[in-house]
């Protein structure tokens, strides 16, 4: 049994004169997960924006690092289950599906 329990990504964009920072939080709790996203352009002030899912939204849901572990499992054994599809969340923290 694996869960995420917290997750961190951060991209930077080195673009003169606004270089841009992006971060998304996502921290799992006991009614779901929340997501939080902050975007700062060049000195302009941080711009937050914070949202949760239910943990019946987030049944079976796959982030970043369980998808790594997953694909090293299936090349390990070399197989690969038909329709393989999970849910997972997008860049903006939006829920998707992720197909293998």
């Amino acid at each position: 049994q694996l869960e995420t329990l917290e997750q961190e990504e951060q991209e930077c964009l080195e673009l003169r004169p606004h270089p841009t920072e992006k971060r998304t939080h996502i921290v799992s709790h006991q009614h779901g997960m929340t997501v939080t996203k902050t975007l700062q352009e060049g000195q302009a002030e941080p711009q937050c924006q914070s949202f949760c899912y239910s943990r019946a939204r987030l049944r079976g849901l796959l982030l970043e690092g369980a998808s790594l572990l997953l694909l090293r499992v299936l090349a390990r054994r070399q197989t690969m289950p038909p329709d393989l599809v999970f849910p997972a969340m997008d860049t903006e923290g939006d829920l998707c599906t992720s197909s293998y």
